[in-house]
């Protein structure tokens, strides 16, 4: 049993009580099921859609030095733009120390990801001294100077807290849905929670250095629980690999949003919740450049590694599903919530995104990216034997509970 296309819900029905039974139902089966939906009919405002649409576009035709001024590399909290195109570029072409060839300021399946990006988030100040090292993630944004762009920080704080409720009324059906309290996940927010976000933009493949450099975001799963992305028409790209290993588009529907389950959320469910790997592509040459306003829920930082308790009928529609796809699928992305690696997720993150943001690794986390590089390299010759001496695996288990470090992402 697997999909074909990615089902769309209508949000507005799970608000009133005639048609919130049959929203739950369509949600579940979208939960076990696939792991990506749309939702229609948010209740966000259409206008402020279209302010995050246009306010977003207009930091990208900011003057680079603009742009310089709130790099990522800049501050330990990994809040921040991301190098542009022509700095990306430089970099693929110099190698910054023996044995490592620094390939970009993101990536993905250890291949390039060609976008620009800036990353923002729910306002915090900055940790007080003695707290844990992974609390530097909990910091204030750099907001691009408003001479320029006067509407931005207005704009995003703005978007940032309506979906900010959003994200934490979704998950509360998502609960629901399971035959859970809507307060079962409750506990895994701190009261400021920290939601992310990210504004990103993929230029087409005629702006790239080769005409097979066509990854916008490597294949991936995304962590957390919860993420929700305004994709801005018309570009196609985004894509969710069904369970035969298909890649399935998902094109963008105005005033939707893509709603991706996070391996946190499979990892709490014991699997009931898909996390399903995707990836985006570049823009065909010609095109121009695709855009899009990922949103990621947050999960405390201090919360540690735990389960909810999921009802037996719940978990026995997962072993339905399970035993209908004969117990495996295709999936080669690794899993982050390792149970018994990490103390807290905030640690679990921060390694994520050290990996992810190697050039903000250097500056401010060497010990940590020293031991993410001596992995990696022990994982290469790990894999290298393994290819010696037995064919290639097609497919795993795929129950949401195994499996090593992964990263969060854009689309």
């Amino acid at each position: 049993m697997s999909f074909d296309a990615i089902p769309v819900l209508d949000l507005s029905l799970s608000r009133h009580s005639a048609t919130k039974p049959a929203f739950l139902y369509s949600l579940r089966n979208a939960l076990l099921d696939v792991g990506f939906l749309y939702i229609k009919n948010t209740g966000l405002d259409d206008a402020l859609i279209q302010d995050v649409i246009e306010q977003g576009k207009a930091f990208f035709s900011l003057p680079e030095e603009q742009k310089l001024e709130v790099q990522m590399k800049n501050v330990p909290s990994f809040l921040g733009a991301i190098q542009n195109l022509r700095q990306l570029i430089a970099t693929l072409l110099k190698v910054q120390s023996p044995g490592y060839n620094k390939l970009g300021n993101e990536i993905t399946a250890l291949k390039t990801d060609w976008r620009e990006q800036i990353d923002l988030s729910t306002t915090h100040p900055l940790p007080s001294p003695g707290s844990p090292l992974y609390h530097n993630l909990l910091s204030p944004n750099q907001w691009p100077n408003p001479t320029y762009l006067p509407n931005f920080q207005l704009t995003f704080e703005n978007y940032i807290s309506r979906m900010s409720k959003l994200s934490i009324y979704f998950t509360s059906l998502i609960a629901e849905s399971l035959n859970l309290p809507s307060s079962a996940f409750d506990r895994f927010f701190d009261k400021d929670q920290q939601h992310k976000l990210k504004i990103v933009k993929y230029p087409d493949t005629a702006s790239l250095p080769s005409s097979d450099q066509t990854q916008g975001v490597g294949p991936h799963k995304d962590s957390m629980l919860t993420s929700y992305l305004l994709q801005v028409p018309p570009h196609t790209g985004l894509q969710a690999q069904n369970l035969m290993g298909e890649w399935i588009d998902c094109p963008p529907i105005p005033f939707t949003l893509v709603v991706a389950i996070g391996q946190g959320l499979e990892t709490l469910t014991h699997g009931v919740c898909k996390s399903t790997t995707h990836r985006v592509l570049s823009p065909q040459a010609g095109l121009g450049p695709r855009f899009s306003v990922p949103f990621f829920q947050g999960v405390s930082y201090d919360a540690t590694f735990e389960s909810v308790h999921i009802p037996a009928e719940i978990l026995a529609m997962r072993d339905e599903r399970l035993k209908q796809r004969g117990g495996t699928s295709v999936d080669d992305v690794e899993f982050t919530f390792t149970k018994g690696r990490w103390r807290h997720l905030g640690e679990a993150t921060l390694v994520n995104r050290v990996k992810s943001h190697v050039d903000v690794g250097e500056k401010f986390y060497p010990e940590i990216l020293a031991q993410i590089r001596a992995e990696q390299a022990a994982a290469r010759t790990k894999a290298e034997g393994l290819a010696e001496t037995e064919p290639s695996r097609t497919g795993e288990q795929n129950v949401g509970v195994t499996g090593g470090p992964k990263i969060i992402r854009a689309h």
